[in-house]
This record gives structure tokens, sequence and C-alpha cells, in this order.
């Protein structure tokens, strides 16, 4: 079958863009996540034009040969994993931003465009594109919208989603199929374009899409505040919300990430913070937005709060913040990275039960979070060659994602399903939604040859 698949993809493909040495397709099987299986891949194909994708499709459904679509493997989910004799199709040489209109305000891009990459191109024209994830120097656009990625901005300007107005997508069958629109409005049929969105690569290959842009902001300016406990922090951010502020950014971090960045990078933060709360403004005024914030933060128990009065200082007070994972990462060599999201209002006792669940399986857990929109980070530490320490961690994880839904909350925010949160994604949507997920995955993938194993 090997050489079979070869012989038919290179009938479309350049010599070049066909990798099948094992010591090098090996590096293709799997993402950042833990605890997920990966197969051996036949073949990696790296095509660069639509129509090379569609051969890839073409051959995949004559042969009856798995495709994995792949970015750049950021993902903490399993769900670009390879398969068993599958066709990894990696999309990172699809890597041009085809247009950038300021008048429409959109950018079109191929699906290998790295996601900071498009910011700094669209920022030179005044413009930004939002979505922020923490890996946005390596992500790329397809990868961020297969699993309907997030970042530090949701709370005020959402998620990848909301700029995703169209797309080019080639089906399983290799026919190309365009949805949505380049227009600011358009309702024409079924939004199909939202459906493949955080489809995760199970229902076609995304080689193009037109994204939404907005007005470039003014530059940010940060606040620091900190917290004798979450339960205060959880609170200001309460507060703030319920105020109707709109910050650009609102994170927390708990004790043990604020004790892991202190231990990794010598921050500097007070050992007896048990909270701390980074709000920022990118507003024509951000002094007094953060004054009027800071006084929220006070009432709500803050021991201290730090505005910045320049970028510079503001950078400096994020950078507790974009070194949490790092620095978890540090404590034990492994991390297991959960991505729950509550309602805001429960954004207290998520923090809680994190910290009763450490206790109870003897680990480290730190909890960082999008704070303003309830999306918190709890983050697993253990040492993988410990079996142990292993089953302990696997076994917490499951009990955070439980108690996320037990607080009315979902299982992931923005890392997707793939292959870690399958028996999750059921218990969340019940038989009947995993039955009209599956038809609608029946009904684009038949033969069940796109990513399979993911989701459900």
């Amino acid at each position: 079958m090997s050489r079979t698949l070869v012989e038919h993809l290179s009938a479309g493909l350049p010599a070049e863009a066909i990798l099948t040495d094992p010591d090098i397709t090996a590096s293709y099987a799997h993402d950042m996540a833990s605890f997920c299986e990966a197969g051996e891949p036949a073949a990696v194909v790296l095509p660069r034009t639509v129509e090379e994708v569609q051969h890839v499709m073409r051959t995949a459904t004559e042969l009856r040969v798995p495709v994995v679509p792949q970015g750049a493997r950021t993902g903490l989910s399993g769900g670009a994993n390879a398969t068993d004799g599958c066709i990894v199709l990696s999309l990172v040489k699809m890597d041009r931003i085809l247009e950038i209109s300021p008048v429409d305000r959109i950018a079109v891009v191929e699906p290998g465009v790295v996601n900071a990459a498009l910011s700094r191109a669209v920022g030179e024209h005044g413009l930004y594109y939002p979505p922020d994830p923490s890996s946005w120097e390596m992500c790329t656009i397809g990868g961020n919208i297969g699993t309907a990625s997030g970042g530090l901005c949701c709370v005020k300007y959402g998620v990848t989603a909301e700029y995703v107005l169209g797309l080019d997508v080639v089906l399983a069958d290799g026919r190309l199929m365009h949805t949505g629109r380049r227009t600011a409005k358009g309702v024409a049929g079924y939004d199909l374009t939202r459906l493949f969105v955080g489809s995760e690569g199970s229902l076609g290959i995304v080689v193009r899409a037109v994204l939404g842009l907005r007005p470039k902001p003014p530059q940010q300016l940060v606040l620091a505040a900190e917290f004798a406990s979450a339960a205060a922090a959880c609170d200001a951010v309460c507060k703030i919300m319920e105020g109707g502020h709109v910050p650009s950014l609102l994170e927390l971090m708990d004790r043990t990430t604020i004790r892991a960045v202190n231990s990794f990078a010598n921050m500097g933060l007070p050992d007896t913070t048990e909270a701390l709360l980074l709000a920022a403004f990118d507003t024509p005024d951000p002094a007094a937005d953060l004054a009027a914030l800071g006084l929220l933060c006070e009432a709500a128990g803050a021991t201290q709060v730090v505005p910045a009065e320049d970028h510079a200082e503001s950078e400096l007070l994020l950078q507790a913040r974009r070194l949490s994972l790092t620095a978890l990462e540090a404590v034990k060599g492994t991390t297991m990275i959960d991505d729950v999201c509550v309602p805001r209002s429960r954004l207290g006792e998520m923090l809680e039960g994190v910290e009763r669940i450490a206790e109870k399986y003897g680990l480290t857990i730190g909890v960082c979070a999008h704070a303003g929109d309830g999306n918190t980070h709890p983050t697993v530490c253990f040492d993988s060659a410990d079996p142990d320490e292993s089953r302990r961690a696997r076994e917490s994880f499951d009990e955070i994602m439980g108690l996320g839904l037990e607080l009315g909350g979902t299982i992931t925010g923005e890392h997707g399903v793939g292959i870690l949160k399958k028996e999750w994604l059921a218990r969340e949507i019940g038989p009947v939604g995993v039955e009209m997920q599956r038809a609608i995955k029946q009904t684009f993938d038949p033969l069940g040859i796109l990513n399979p194993g993911k989701l459900f």
C-alpha cells in the first residue's frame, strides 16, 4: 500500500513535497499534548497549492487512506496526532498572505500563515487581527481555525470564530467548496463557515480564509493587583465585569503559578501574594480606566495595586503571565494543560476546586486564567517517568474537567477536543448531541478518512 500510495501522490505532487523517511515522518506524528496516542504515518505531504491539496484528497479517497491535517503542531489535545498508515497533510508551506484590504477590513490568507506574521503585516496598514493564542509566534491561522483558538484579548475582542468570514475548503473527495463571504454582512443559507471553525480538520481541509480585521487600537496600559486570596481576586473580576468595564485583557494567576514564575525568573513577586490579577485597557484614556478598575480591586481586597505608566512598564507587568506555562513546566518537566471554561460568576469555585484536587492527588497544579471570560488553564505538573505520578496526573485532569461541567462550564474553551477529551465531549453534549455531530461528519466525510479518531 505504501508504495502504491506514494506512486499515486507523486502523480500530482513534486518529489520534495512527499516525505517517507520514517525518521522524518516520526517528527510529524504528534502535537504537544500529553497522554495522547500517535500512530506512524505512511507519508507526510507538504503541498503549496490548492490543486495539490485536492490531489491528495482524491488519492486518499481512491485508496481509502486516512488524512490527518496539521499546522504547526502546537495544539494541546492530540488533534493533530497521526494514525497508523495515514497521510499527514502539513499545510505549513501554504503560508501566503494573499490580500489585505484596509477599506473592507479583511485579510485573505492561506492556512500556513503564522498568527504573529499576520498581526505584524496588518499592523503596517493600521489594522489589527485580535486573536492571539499564547503560541502566536509559532501557531498557524489554519490551526487556529481548526481549534477555534482564543488568546489574552478574548475578553474584549472575542475568539477566532468571530473573525472568520469565509473559507475555501477542500472536501474529503477533493472537491473545492467556498463558504461565507467577504462582505460586512451576509446570511445566505446555513452558516457553514462557523461549522468548520473548531472542527479540527474532521470535515474538510481549509486552504484559504477571509478574516475580519479591526482598526489598530492604541497601545494598552496594564495594571497589576495583588490579593491575599484567590476568592478576593475572583470577586474583583466579578465587580469589574458587573460594573460594565471592558478591559482589553483580564488575566489571573494563582499562588502556585506565581511561585513557579518567581522560581523560574526571579520576578520578585511577594510570597504572600495568593493571586495576581492583570488588567489592561487600550482606550483613548487608559490611565483613567485603570484608576477606576484599581478602585474596584481595592474594594474587593487587593493588598497592592500597581498601574503602569507607559508601554514598557506594561510589558514588564505582563512578563509574569507570559512566563506562566514555561515556569510550570520547569517544576516537574512535564505538564498537562487543561482549558476548562466556566461562567465568570463561578470562577472562584473553580480555583478552590482545583486546589482541593491538587491536595487530593498530591500534585502541583497551577492555574492561570483568561479571567475576563472564565477560561481557566489548570496546569498539572508531573514526572512522566513516574508511572504512579502520571496516573495521578491523568486522574486529576479528568476530575478538573468534571468540576468544570458541575459548575455549568465546558471542557474546552479554546484548545479543542482532539483525542484527549473525546470521552468528555460525549458527557458534555449528551447522546443526542453526539448522534447529530456524527451525522454531520458522515455528510462531509462518508468514508471517515478525515482526521479519524478525533472528537468522538
